[in-house]
């Protein structure tokens, strides 16, 4: 599935976020036809990628949606 660009984006956003840049990883798989990414980071930052409530991490999702939907695909992101 032809999604490294929404790959990136999550990196790029992750990596802005992070106080340690190189410890973001982000995984694609394909599950059923739908693009699936997992974004590790360290422990430190899990926070800061998460947010207060989610709210980071929320909108992570939408703006990968927002991606997704102009390339046709589905997709999911999980914070490991």
């Amino acid at each position: 599935m032809e999604s490294t660009g929404m790959k990136d984006l999550i990196e790029y956003i992750a990596k802005a976020i992070a106080d340690h840049p190189d410890a973001v990883e982000v995984t694609e798989m394909d599950k059923q036809g739908e693009a699936h990414l997992e974004l590790k980071v360290s422990e430190e930052d899990l926070g800061r990628v998460i947010g207060r409530g989610g709210r980071v991490a929320n909108s992570m999702r939408i703006l990968l949606r927002v991606a997704a939907a102009r390339r046709g695909v589905r997709t999911t992101l999980d914070i490991l």
